[in-house]
């Protein structure tokens, strides 16, 4: 289980390499790391697509894809996530591993070069990027964001949040707004795109069959940068809890969405974060656990049921698609087993599955290249080292009252209800 990672400090830059015989593939990941900014999300969304077109080499989408299909088939995406308080753009290469690969001991080196082409070497003109790409990059950014109103459970979540983080960074909405696009052209994007590079936080992370020492090496030899000062402080600017909210909207929708907001006081970095682990596993992350089996499964009030933790801003939401005249009872219902939860009315066997469940989780994650990096990344953001094989140790040590303890520090923040035209409170 323990996974051999060596961090190291060097060009501005945080190295992480994972030798392991696991994997036929090499599997690097590059990751920018900032506070979320209101100013500057919109830019930082729009990015990743315009990175995607081309670099100085491959001044084209499609050279681009050709010099990836030179390198066996090699896989790129680029992306943007928020993560607590924090967001991220992450640069991911999956390539073949040229010890597989007989008289080719290249591929390794053209990839990185490949890769550090695309972080730092994109397409320009004259120190801006090209109008035509971003104009067009703009439109894909829009319909992505405007997609969300198709999804109703992915917009109640987003809706859910915007009124329970009014006035904090979290609400800030991960893919940007509309309406800052009209404004953004090829000078400000690339303007943008310096101070990122300048700026943000950068970790690479590679995970494969390889010589670490050697691997080390090249990797200190292709990446290198400036930066000007990094601000690495957490910010939590979390709020108390003075009037719990209830907000109804009103669409023309078959299914309605009931999605709670709870704080939990609890983050990644807590000493009671593995036992709000458990607590989530038994309230609702799993089939077993106490929404889907009370909600839906003996009631038969909604068609879903569950609860995921926000590990770094210390949210519980709860997400369940119920008719609309339920609301009330479904409501209950889910209060009910918040309630149980805070008195213990849940036995030791099912703490047992349910840490098995979790361990089980991510054991599956560690099969994977990329879940192995984001669960290690983890640490970064929650500025905390804890090793998957501590995380499983603190899972297993977590006892009945530390569950119930945690449980008596959620709180009930915010109620949303998307409902049908004229189903307010049925």
């Amino acid at each position: 289980m323990d996974l051999n990672e060596k961090v190291i400090y060097k060009n501005n830059i945080h190295f992480h390499t994972l030798p392991t015989q696991k994997f036929k593939t090499v599997t690097i990941v590059v990751k920018c790391m900032a506070k979320l900014d209101r100013q500057t999300i919109t830019k930082r969304a729009l990015l990743p697509f315009i990175l995607q077109q081309g670099t100085k080499n491959y001044p084209s989408e499609k050279k681009l894809m050709m010099k990836l299909d030179e390198l066996y088939g090699a896989v790129l995406s680029i992306d943007g996530a928020k993560k607590g308080n924090n967001h991220i753009i992450s640069f991911r290469l999956d390539v073949a591993n040229e010890n597989y690969i007989s008289n080719e001991s290249q591929v390794m080196e053209e990839a990185l070069q490949l890769l550090k082409e695309i972080i730092f070497n994109p397409r320009t003109e004259a120190n801006a990027f090209q109008n035509k790409i971003v104009e067009r990059e703009k439109l894909t950014l829009k319909n992505k964001i405007q997609s969300i109103y198709d999804d109703k459970l992915a917009y109640a979540n987003m809706r859910l949040i915007d009124e329970m983080c009014k006035n904090e960074l979290y609400h800030i909405h991960t893919n940007g707004y509309v309406d800052d696009l009209p404004d953004l052209n090829g000078e400000k994007m690339y303007e943008y795109y310096q101070t990122m590079l300048k700026e943000d936080r950068m970790d690479i992370y590679i995970v494969g069959d390889f010589n670490k020492e050697l691997m080390q090496d090249k990797l200190t030899d292709i990446f290198v940068r400036e930066i000007s000062t990094i601000d690495d402080k957490i910010v939590d600017d979390s709020k108390e809890i003075v009037n719990n909210k209830e907000i109804i909207e009103t669409q023309p929708i078959q299914q309605a969405k009931l999605h709670i907001g709870y704080r939990t006081n609890c983050t990644y970095q807590d000493e009671n974060y593995f036992a709000l682990q458990v607590f989530n596993g038994l309230f609702g992350g799993f089939p077993s656990s106490k929404l889907f089996i009370n909600v839906r499964e003996k009631n038969s009030l909604a068609y879903y049921a569950s609860s995921r933790i926000e590990s770094h801003k210390g949210l519980l939401l709860v997400f369940s698609g119920i008719e609309a005249e339920n609301f009330e009872k479904a409501r209950s219902i889910i209060e009910e087993q918040m309630n149980e939860m805070k008195l213990g009315a849940f036995s030791e066997s099912e703490i047992e599955e349910i840490k098995s469940l979790i361990i089980s989780e991510i054991q599956e994650t560690l099969d994977h290249p990329q879940g192995t990096i984001e669960l290690l990344y983890q640490q970064v953001v929650g500025n905390k080292s804890l090793s998957p094989t501590q995380f499983i140790e603190n899972i297993n040590k977590v006892s009945k009252s530390q569950i119930e303890q945690v449980a008596k520090g959620i709180e009930l923040d915010t109620v949303y209800l998307l409902t049908n035209q004229g189903g307010e409170k049925i």
